[in-house]
């Protein structure tokens, strides 16, 4: 009789690469230190033939087949979670047979949300929350101080992956959530739990319950030291929906970004502030990136900024000091460095303004991160505002794209972006001169528009 022996390979949590040597980089993907060492029991060859005997009569079988003009494709069979900033991310709710993956640092309030949304998901489906991390008697604290009492939450602490199989076929749930797929581990495999060898096969595994069963199933994923996705890199590939959480632990402010969604746009965030009664949404983003603003100093300016088809105002700040060192300082918080330093270079060659020994910081208050074209206008309003230590009028909001000439170029949706500024008692807007005819505004007496072609007419303004 053969007996199965044992083989050591070395496997990258990146990008999946199996080697029989260990290397400090990945071959494939060039990821440091991602080897990760497995032990796998390799098959006598009597099971390899039985195996593949069995396999060729399994493909035997057609699969069934429909007519794509057969299938039904009615929207209206999305799962509602009762926040709206989840079904906007989301694409307007949950889709039957979709496998979500949520994401974040620790702490950041993954957990918390999930267990949020089973009050309201229970008031029609049975809803199964597996847990890897905590006990049922753990669970039921933080339900607790929630406020989440359903009688069709089912709570099941384990973390074999074959017993939540057993579980999900017994009681028939409407909706799963894991939590965590790194916890969960099938006993077939020797790797332990965290794998990427049992990340993926248990994530498969769930794929095909939810698919085959149209049951949704919301799987919460650890990140790693970088902030990415802990696991193997096909872990993004296989699920539906990616979701990811932003911001500081530290802080009350959270968002919701999609980074891929097979049934909705990317571009849609979600704003939630982590209270002591869980996580609440925040309806009007823009008021509370501007809360607290400071009023007649120097270096602020307000971007507009499109997220999705929501507009948000953000508060940029800038401040400009001599340097001590040799070569001066360029630090962003939430916007591009590059861009800064091009921003900066704009500024001396065609702004006369110099920078060459100073140093400058950049930040967007509220934890927003400003990644489109529009913000660079007010990001130079803000450096010139407080290297000439003259402040910008309160009632200004600035968007426009500058180019290496000096010059500011049109920027998209910009109705969208006057609205909401004139909305929230903005009435002055400095634009790209080519936008104003594409704004209509006679809904909003006492709006001045300032439309300028390059960086010395937006400057002349604040001047």
């Amino acid at each position: 009789m053969a007996i199965a022996k044992s083989k050591t390979i070395f496997v990258c949590k990146n990008c999946g690469y199996e080697t029989v040597k260990w290397y400090g980089r990945c071959p494939d993907c060039g990821e440091w230190n991602a080897l990760e060492e497995e032990v796998r029991q390799q098959i006598s060859p009597s099971k390899a033939r039985a195996a593949a005997a069995e396999a060729s009569m399994i493909s035997q079988t057609a699969v069934k087949v429909s007519k794509l003009s057969d299938i039904s494709s009615d929207d209206n069979e999305r799962y509602k979670t009762g926040v709206g900033e989840l079904d906007r991310v989301l694409g307007g709710g949950i889709v039957a047979g979709s496998v979500t993956l949520l994401s974040g640092d620790p702490g950041i309030g993954k957990s918390t949300l999930l267990l949020q949304i089973c009050q309201y998901l229970a008031e029609g489906l049975k809803i199964l929350y597996v847990s890897g991390e905590e006990s049922a008697r753990q669970l039921k604290l933080r339900a607790n101080r929630l406020g989440v009492d359903s009688g069709e939450l089912y709570i099941a602490a384990t973390t074999d992956i074959e017993s939540v199989m057993e579980t999900i076929r017994q009681i028939s749930p409407g909706i799963v959530m894991v939590d965590s797929i790194q916890t969960m581990n099938l006993r077939g495999l020797n790797s332990s739990s965290g794998s990427v060898s049992q990340i993926r096969e248990c994530t498969q595994i769930l794929i095909g319950i939810a698919k085959n069963a149209e049951i949704p199933i919301f799987i919460v994923g650890h990140v790693n030291k970088d902030g990415a996705i802990a696991g193997p890199k096909v872990l993004e590939h296989m699920v539906d929906t990616v979701l990811y959480f932003e911001g500081e632990r530290h802080q009350s402010y959270r968002i919701l970004r999609a980074v891929k969604n097979r049934y909705g746009s990317t571009n849609e965030i979600g704003v939630f502030e982590m209270a002591q009664g869980g996580l609440v949404e925040v309806p009007n983003p823009s008021q509370m990136m501007l809360s607290g603003r400071p009023v007649g100093v120097s270096g602020t300016c307000v971007a507009c900024v499109m997220e999705g088809s929501r507009p948000i105002l953000a508060e940029v700040q800038a401040l400009v000091s001599k340097t001590g060192f040799g070569t001066p300082r360029r630090t962003a918080t939430g916007f591009d460095y590059n861009r800064t330093a091009l921003l900066i270079a704009v500024l001396e060659k065609r702004g006369g303004f110099f920078f060459g020994n100073l140093d400058a910081y950049i930040n967007v208050v509220g934890g927003l991160r400003l990644d489109e074209p529009a913000a660079d206008l007010p990001v130079a309003l803000a450096l010139i505002s407080n290297l000439l230590d003259k402040s910008i009028p309160d009632d200004v909001a600035a968007f426009g794209e500058i180019g290496l000439a000096g010059e500011v170029r049109s920027v998209s949706n910009i109705q969208q972006r006057v609205s909401e500024s004139y909305r929230l008692g903005f009435t002055t807007c400095i634009v790209p001169k080519h936008n104003l005819k594409a704004i209509d505004s006679r809904e909003m007496p006492n709006l001045n528009l300032i439309g300028v072609q390059n960086l010395s007419q937006a400057i002349s303004v604040i001047r």
